[in-house]
């Protein structure tokens, strides 16, 4: 299976405006990064976002959202929300912007200065 396509789009225009802002195809889906970190992306029709470790018990107790664990092995900091999770544009937003802001704290790994 494909990733979402239209779900990726989604995730892009709320990033597109950002500074260190990219993407590629990654994990058989489409990552999204902030000066070189992963943040966030889509994979099959699932949401993936980086939120820390700090938020990651506080995620998973909320409707739609499951561990990342797409290879057998959990990482820990990371969630898969469904489709259902993120149907609403608000939705979407509320949780790229907690991404958002757990990736933006950390070291930045590449120089986006020409973005």
């Amino acid at each position: 299976m494909t990733y979402n396509e239209v779900a990726s789009v989604r995730v892009y225009r709320l990033l597109q405006r950002r500074k260190g802002f990219s993407g590629k195809r990654m994990f058989g889906g489409f990552g999204y990064l902030l000066h070189g970190n992963m943040c966030c992306g889509i994979w099959k029709d699932y949401l993936i976002l980086r939120i820390g470790p700090d938020a990651y018990a506080e995620m998973l107790a909320k409707p739609h959202v499951k561990k990342f664990d797409i290879t057998g092995k959990e990482m820990r900091g990371w969630v898969m929300v469904e489709a259902e999770g993120f149907q609403s544009d608000e939705d979407l937003r509320r949780l790229v912007d907690q991404a958002v802001t757990f990736t933006k704290s950390l070291p930045k790994k590449i120089s986006m200065e020409k973005q």
